[in-house]
C-alpha cells in the first residue's frame, strides 16, 4: 500500500495505491481507528471501484465478526448494524432523487449517535455534516484488474486524525516497520496513545501517538492551563529529553524515526517488566530507581536541548506560578465534585497564597531536570544491562527545571502504589548518602523540607487531577487512588513548614474523612 503525502492540518487528504483487496481491507482498518459513534464517513469514487468491499470489512472489524453477513443497501437504501460498540448505518442513496426522501427513510432517527456510512453522498445535498472523513476510489486499469487508487479526505475534525494516519504510514515505511503487526498498548490520562509492533522475525517496537495539545481557554494572565503549568505542546520536547537522557547514560527509548509536525515516532521497546508485583514495590528495583535520580541530580544540566528531527527545545522552569495553579485543581476539582465542599472566593484565595509562601524556598532553591512523571507507571526493569540503565525511563515529556525533591517524592509517594513508611524511610536514605558521597556539602534538611512541601503539593494536585478525570473525562478509574494520595497529603502536611495549611485543611477541608462516593 503506497501513499502520497499532502499537508494540511484542517482538511487533509491521503492518496493511496492499493494492489488488492487485502489493502483494502487494510485501509478499513486504518479509518475505523479514527471513527466512532457518531461520526460520518462518506464513499465516492468509481462504479465497481470498492466501495462496498471497503464498507463490508470496515463493518466486520467494528462488530469483531469476520464472517458477519454485509448485504449491499443498493435496494433496501439502508442497512443498520447493532452487534457492535455502537450503531452502524450503512446507506447507499443512489437510488434517491432528492433529499427530502431521506426524511420517509427515518434517517434522522437512525443515524443518532450511530456510525454513518454513506455511499453516493452527494445525492443528500447539504443533509450531511462536512465535518467527515470521505474515501473516494477509483479503477487503475493501466496497473492490473485488482489495482485501486484511494484518496482519504479529512474535514473539520477529521483534517488532524487523517494527517496522523498519513503521517503513521509514511513514518512506518521509512522506518522498516510497515509490515508490522500492529497492536493496541494502552492509553494515558492525556491524549497519548501506544502501540507495540511486532515483526515476523519476533523483533518489536513501540509506536507512539502523541499529537500535538489543543491549547485550552486562557484562564490566568491571558494564558491556558497547560502553558501555565507548562505541560508539553507537542513530541518535540519528549524526543529532545529522550536524547538528553540517553546521552548520559539513562535508559530512555532510542528513538528509531519520528514525524514531529503530526506527534508519531516508532520507539525501542523496552520491555514490560515493571518495577512492582503483586505485593507492591520490589525494594532492589526502587532502589535501582533512587539510584538514577541521585546520579541524574549529581550532574550538571542545561536548560536547552537539541531537538533530533530539528530545532531546540527550552526545558520551562517549575515555576511558583506553575506549582501553584496545579495546587487549584484541588480546590477547583476535588473539593466540589468529591468531598461536596463549597468553598468562597476568600477561602480559594487564602489557599493559594499559602501554597505560594510554602513553595517560595523550594522555587529559590538550585534547580536539575524534573522528570514529573517519575513512578511505577513509567519505570521499565531491563535485568540485561548494568547499573542505572537496568531502569527504563518513558514517560518524560512535561520535564521541567525543579527542584531534585519533586521525583523523588512521586517515586516514594507513588498514586497507584502503596509504598510502605519503613520503605520510603530507607530509600530516602539512600538517596541522601548516595549525594553526600558526590557532594559532601548536601543539606539534607533543606531537602527533607523540600520533599515535604512538594509530596503534599503533588498529592494536592493529583486529588484534583483523579477527580478531573472521573467528572470530565468520564474516567472513574481513577477515584480507587484516593485514599493512598489523602493519606499522602496528610503525612506531608504533618511537616512543621506546612504548619498553616494544615490548619486552613483542618477548617475548610477536613481530610481524616473518607471521600465522598
Amino acid at each position: 500500500m503506497t501513499q502520497t503525502r499532502s499537508a494540511n492540518p484542517v482538511s487533509s487528504s491521503w492518496r493511496l495505491e492499493l494492489a488488492d483487496e487485502r489493502e483494502t481491507v487494510a485501509l478499513a482498518g486504518d479509518i475505523a481507528a479514527m471513527i466512532g459513534a457518531g461520526d460520518l464517513v462518506t464513499l465516492s469514487g468509481d462504479l465497481g471501484a470498492g466501495k462496498t468491499t471497503f464498507a463490508r470489512a470496515l463493518i466486520r472489524l467494528i462488530v469483531g465478526d469476520p464472517e458477519l453477513e454485509t448485504p449491499s443497501p443498493t435496494f433496501t437504501l439502508m442497512q443498520i448494524y447493532d452487534g457492535g460498540p455502537y450503531s452502524i448505518v450503512h446507506a447507499d442513496l443512489y437510488r434517491i432523487r432528492s433529499p427530502d426522501e431521506l426524511a420517509d427513510l427515518g434517517w434522522d432517527e437512525a443515524a443518532d449517535d450511530a456510525l454513518v456510512l454513506v455511499e453516493w453522498p452527494e445525492r443528500a445535498g447539504d443533509v450531511l455534516t462536512a465535518d467527515r472523513i470521505d474515501v473516494s476510489f477509483h479503477l487503475d486499469a493501466a496497473r492490473g484488474a485488482t489495482y485501486r487508487t484511494a484518496i482519504v479526505s479529512g474535514t473539520g475534525s477529521f483534517g488532524p486524525k487523517v494527517a496522523r494516519a498519513r503521517a503513521i504510514h509514511g513514518l512506518l515505511a521509512e522506518t522498516g516497520w510497515a509490515e508490522a503487526k500492529r497492536s493496541f498498548m494502552l492509553g494515558d490520562a492525556s491524549s497519548r496513545a501506544y502501540e507495540r509492533l511486532d515483526k515476523p522475525n519476533g523483533e518489536s517496537a513501540v509506536l507512539m501517538i502523541s499529537p500535538p495539545r489543543p491549547d485550552g481557554p486562557p484562564i490566568r494572565y491571558g494564558k491556558s492551563y497547560s502553558a501555565i503549568a507548562h505541560l508539553a505542546e507537542d513530541i518535540r520536547a519528549f524526543l529532545a529529553v529522550d536524547a538528553g537522557l540517553r546521552k548520559r547514560g539513562f535508559s530512555a527509548p532510542r528513538i528509531i524515526g519520528a514525524e514531529a509536525e503530526t506527534g508519531v515516532a516508532v520507539l525501542e521497546h523496552l520491555g514490560s517488566e515493571p518495577v512492582v508485583d503483586a505485593e507492591g514495590p520490589i525494594p532492589e528495583r526502587y532502589a535501582q530507581a533512587v539510584e538514577v535520580l541521585a546520579r541524574l541530580h549529581g550532574m550538571d544540566l542545561p536548560d536547552t536541548l537539541p531537538v533530533p528531527t530539528g530545532g531546540e527545545h527550552r526545558i520551562p522552569s517549575y515555576s511558583l506560578d506553575a506549582l501553584g495553579i496545579e495546587v487549584e485543581l484541588l480546590t477547583d476539582w476535588y473539593a466540589p465534585h468529591i468531598a461536596r465542599a463549597v468553598l468562597s472566593s476568600g477561602v480559594k484565595a487564602n489557599f493559594a497564597s499559602l501554597w505560594r509562601a510554602a513553595l517560595a524556598p523550594v522555587v529559590a532553591a538550585p534547580a536539575t531536570w524534573s522528570l514529573r512523571d517519575y513512578h511505577s507507571p513509567n519505570l521499565l526493569w531491563l535485568p540485561e544491562r548494568e547499573g542505572v540503565a537496568r531502569c527504563g525511563l518513558i514517560d518524560f515529556q512535561d520535564c521541567v527545571m525543579g527542584h531534585p525533591a519533586y521525583d523523588l517524592v512521586s517515586l516514594l509517594q507513588d498514586a497507584r502504589v502503596t509504598v510502605p513508611d519503613e520503605l520510603e524511610l530507607k530509600l530516602l536514605g539512600y538517596y541522601a548518602r548516595l549525594r553526600r558521597e558526590a557532594e559532601p556539602d548536601f543539606n539534607m534538611a533543606a531537602f527533607a523540607s523540600a520533599y515535604a512541601a512538594l509530596g503534599a503539593q503533588r498529592a494536592t494536585k493529583i486529588l484534583g487531577i483523579f477527580a478531573r478525570l472521573d467528572k470530565r473525562d468520564r474516567k472513574p478509574a481513577y477515584l480507587a487512588h484516593l485514599p493512598r494520595v489523602t493519606r499522602y497529603l496528610v503525612k506531608g502536611l504533618t511537616h512543621p513548614s506546612l504548619a498553616d495549611l494544615s490548619a486552613w485543611h483542618e477548617a475548610n477541608l477536613p481530610l481524616n474523612a473518607s471521600p465522598a462516593a
